[in-house]
């Protein structure tokens, strides 16, 4: 029975490192500007800047590992909105998305931003925190919705996303310089080329996910209940749409908690329920757990028992 148990826990354990392993990606949203002024030509060059985007786009992507993946975001244009939504990668379908892409229109970076970055906490909720965020702009000039851009950077940063602009041929420096990650000039199609690989090149390198060994090897002590109660509590934290603060998004989703201090009914001591779509490893990290816990105290039995046996001798 100690040895069964002892197998069981260490299949568990590979299966569940194995699952965690499948959930783990890296995240990118790519908002490109898509206005009139893309359509220009950059400094020295026939090269319109729309074009050198979608040739560097389409560099770069050639050179990703499978596990990243990359929604692309076009704001203006004549297909504004999520040309290549964020999920597995499909790079035929995005370098087809690419070459159909135009320019025209304005520049509501801010809206937009918003709109990647509520993409970018839905993924990491649905990962459990595993893998890395990062939303990437790419634009020739100030946002005509300068006021959103102002308000949503600070708070798209305080959500954990890394954020970084590239500036296309522009005059001076983005409003966006000083407020972001990292901020690259790209006055040229090579510049503009070299600034997105090294955007890309950083992908991975920081992640402030709880995917590491290290958090799950701290649970090994929890009881079963506790260690579950503390991976929602991690899967939950800070994914809240731009805008909403965490307290809200709970009240919108249970109303009845809004209703202040009063009488705890048995129940709600148990632990929250797991978010819907829980993936496969939390399941076998908790079955891992009871099966440590049952063959511990099958072994502290036998113990027992062998040391009645030698009193009685």
């Amino acid at each position: 029975m100690a040895k069964w148990c002892v197998c069981a826990c260490l299949l568990l354990s590979l299966m569940a490192a194995r699952a965690a392993a499948a959930v783990y990606a890296d995240n990118v949203v790519i908002v490109l500007d898509g206005s009139g002024s893309m359509q220009e030509a950059m400094r020295g060059t026939k090269v319109r800047k729309i074009d050198a985007a979608k040739a560097a786009l389409r560099e770069v992507m050639a050179t990703l590992p499978p596990s990243t993946q990359v929604g692309l975001l076009v704001f203006s244009g004549r297909t504004p909105g999520w040309v290549v939504p964020l999920g597995p990668r499909r790079d035929d379908d995005f370098f087809q998305a690419l070459t159909a892409l135009t320019a025209g229109g304005g520049t509501p970076l801010g809206q937009y931003m918003k709109l990647g970055a509520d993409r970018l906490l839905e993924a990491r909720q649905a990962q459990y925190g595993y893998g890395s965020y990062r939303l990437l702009l790419v634009t020739d000039g100030q946002a005509t919705d300068g006021n959103l851009t102002t308000e949503y950077a600070p708070l798209i940063l305080a959500r954990g996303i890394a954020v970084d602009v590239i500036g296309v041929d522009m005059a001076e420096d983005h409003l966006l310089a000083r407020k972001v990650n990292s901020y690259r000039r790209a006055n040229d199609p090579q510049a503009l080329s070299r600034a997105i690989q090294e955007v890309f090149a950083e992908v991975g390198k920081s992640r402030d996910g709880a995917g590491d060994d290290e958090a799950f090897a701290e649970l090994s002590g929890f009881p079963t209940e506790a260690a579950l109660a503390v991976v929602v509590a991690l899967a939950a934290a800070g994914n809240a749409p731009i805008g909403v603060s965490d307290q809200s998004a709970a009240l919108a989703t249970n109303p009845a908690s809004a209703a202040g201090p009063g009488p705890v009914p048995a129940a709600s001591a148990a632990p929250p329920p797991p978010p819907s779509g829980r993936p496969p490893w939390v399941a076998l990290i908790i079955l891992a757990f009871i099966l440590i816990t049952v063959f511990k105290a099958v072994r502290g039995r036998a113990a027992t028992s062998g040391r009645s046996a030698g009193r009685r001798r």
